[in-house]
């Protein structure tokens, strides 16, 4: 008897900061494509404490853990060439520090709804929520 391969499911956990209708993302070195910042559990983490490990490591903060708030799991098709799909556990949190890219992050940028078609498609249904739930502006207010 022939079984089907398991179709590979990358488990993420992801920050979302959004401050004046931009949410926060990130380019990782040797990547062409921006992701909301974050990644993937180590061991038996939970997902509170791969957040706190994976932005530490990321942007050089720290996320205050009692103020680690779900907004939203979201699962969509891999971006790229590999078959699959990732799973994205959101959560919003307070942080201290100044935003800085680490070694393994080559920018990060600040985008908003109009700049949807530069992430990955599980990070498009992040942004899509949050516009339903009045989080991200649809039509931001350009005048920064």
């Amino acid at each position: 008897m022939r079984t089907e391969p398991t179709a590979l499911l990358i488990d993420t956990v992801a920050w979302v900061l959004i401050e004046d209708g931009r949410i926060l993302c990130a380019r990782p070195r040797g990547k062409d494509i921006f992701y909301i910042p974050g990644g993937k559990r180590e061991g038996a983490e939970t997902d509170p404490q791969t957040l706190l490990r994976e932005i530490d490591e990321e942007l050089t903060v720290a996320l205050l853990p009692d103020t680690v708030v779900h907004v939203g799991t979201y699962e969509a098709e891999l971006h790229g060439p590999t078959p699959g799909s990732v799973r994205m556990a959101c959560y919003t949190a307070d942080h201290t520090g100044a935003l800085a890219p680490s070694s393994e992050i080559a920018e990060i940028a600040w985008f908003t709804y109009l700049d949807r078609d530069r992430v990955p498609p599980v990070d498009q249904l992040l942004f899509d929520d949050l516009v339903a739930r009045g989080m991200l502006p649809a039509r931001p207010n350009l005048s920064y």
